[in-house]
């Protein structure tokens, strides 16, 4: 019996040998044992590309949103300061704190533009989180404010007294029909209103 299954497995592999010596049949065993190899790998590629790159877009949205929580406060922050600063450089609110008894119109003047340009000094930090287009806005205003003030200060003898001054520009910018200081706290609002 051993001789049997000797003699049996020589005859299968001498069919197997005969059958391996054609071309075609060798192309198609090498064909046989690769393609599924081939469509195993091209289906586990796809699959992981597929899962690392939704955890990129994952950790990307995370480190958006964790930049978002953190810049927002900062961003809104800006938004007021800046709106504070085109409060505090109206003139009327300039004249309530510098003006004082005994000024000339020559010390007003040139306390008011110190105060102008303190205040926006001040601020000028914030332009890293606002639009360029709302930063030239408020330099607009702030430089609109002083040619105000020097122009009111022009018109005056330097020697008079301050309250002049403050007439004056009181009235001037009453009778002012659109005030950049008002379309600066305009585009305030909407821009921050973008964020919200």
């Amino acid at each position: 019996m051993a001789r049997a299954k000797n003699s049996s497995f020589h005859f299968f592999n001498n069919i197997y040998l005969y059958t391996m010596n054609d071309p075609t049949t060798i192309l198609l065993e090498i064909v046989k044992l690769t393609l599924p190899a081939i469509i195993v790998f091209a289906t586990a590629y796809n699959i992981l590309k597929s899962y690392l790159n939704k955890q990129y877009q994952m950790k990307l949205l995370e480190t958006k949103n964790s930049l978002k929580s953190t810049s927002l406060p900062l961003k809104l922050q800006a938004y007021e300061r800046l709106s504070l600063l085109c409060e505090r450089i109206i003139p009327g609110n300039l004249l309530l704190r510098i003006k004082s008894p005994g000024m000339t119109v020559e010390d007003l003047h040139m306390a008011l533009l110190v105060a102008v340009q303190q205040e926006f000094d001040h601020n000028i930090s914030q332009q890293v989180y606002v639009s360029d287009n709302l930063w030239s806005i408020i330099k607009q205003a702030r430089q609109h404010t002083i040619n105000l003030i020097s122009a009111c200060a022009a018109e005056l003898n330097q020697s008079d007294n301050c309250s002049k001054l403050s007439e004056l520009l009181l009235e001037e910018y009453d009778n002012m029909s659109e005030k950049p200081l008002d379309t600066a706290q305009r585009a305030i609002r909407r821009e921050a209103g973008l964020l919200l």
